[in-house]
């Protein structure tokens, strides 16, 4: 979970995860919120804690975890929102179908509900068009729909080798280039909440700032695609 002020459904998050799963990671992307101490302090035991000095973004956060997962000998990592948004519920799952597929990148889609912010659902049509273009509709059904399974060696490769996708770029950037580099894709229909402030909710989403963020990264993603063309019509395996 990379947790940049996550307010009080952090701490809530937490504990629906470690009720799913034994490994709970949490790193803390230069929080100034306080939210990381107060979690930390109602943390189940077996919870680690990882922090950044400053904030990096999700994707800085995630490659930093990576590296010190792999070193402790992990194989896959799952990656969740700390905001309440993503369904601790569905970890299991998405835990079994790794294990019998284990090459593949497990994906969720969406499925919203009423309380879905509208510009929210409509905007990331446009990025998934061209996600889909981007891999010839081998890739990931939503590309910005950051709960997913991920193995973490092409991942890390991956991430090691670029620049971009540090910030809210990170989840388009890294779904397109996995599938470039012949991970297969097991897309998952997944709920997804969206918590009111009044329960604690919040969001960093900068709507003029990430849009132009993603805008750059599909420049960038189409001006390469060509290269990759024949990797994309390999067939690939997921086990």
């Amino acid at each position: 979970m990379p947790s940049y002020n996550s307010g009080p459904q952090l701490a809530a998050t937490i504990h629906k995860a470690s009720a799913q799963w034994e490994h709970v990671w949490v790193c803390v992307d230069g929080s100034t919120d306080g939210s990381d101490i107060l979690a930390e302090a109602r943390a189940p035991a077996g919870t680690r804690f990882l922090r950044m000095t400053r904030n990096v973004g999700k994707g800085g956060a995630f490659l930093a975890s990576l590296r010190i997962a792999l070193n402790d000998g992990f194989s896959h990592v799952l990656l969740m929102d700390s905001d309440g948004q993503h369904p601790a519920g569905m970890i299991r799952r998405y835990m079994e179908l790794s294990k019998s597929y284990p090459k593949a990148c497990i994906c969720g889609v969406p499925k919203f509900g009423p309380d879905a912010p509208r510009e929210r659902v409509k905007g990331r049509l446009v990025g998934n068009f061209f996600a889909t273009l981007e891999t010839l509709g081998t890739g990931a059904e939503d590309s910005l729909f950051g709960f997913r399974l991920y193995p973490i060696v092409p991942a890390l490769r991956i991430m090691e080798s670029i620049r971009s996708g540090r910030r809210f770029d990170f989840d388009t950037v890294l779904a397109v280039r996995l599938a470039w580099a012949g991970v297969s894709f097991i897309n998952v229909s997944t709920p997804v909440s969206y918590p009111k402030r009044a329960e604690g909710g919040v969001t960093h989403f900068k709507y003029f700032r990430d849009n132009l963020l993603l805008i750059a990264a599909h420049t960038r993603l189409l001006l390469e695609m060509p290269f990759w063309i024949p990797s994309l019509l390999k067939p690939r395996a997921s086990a």
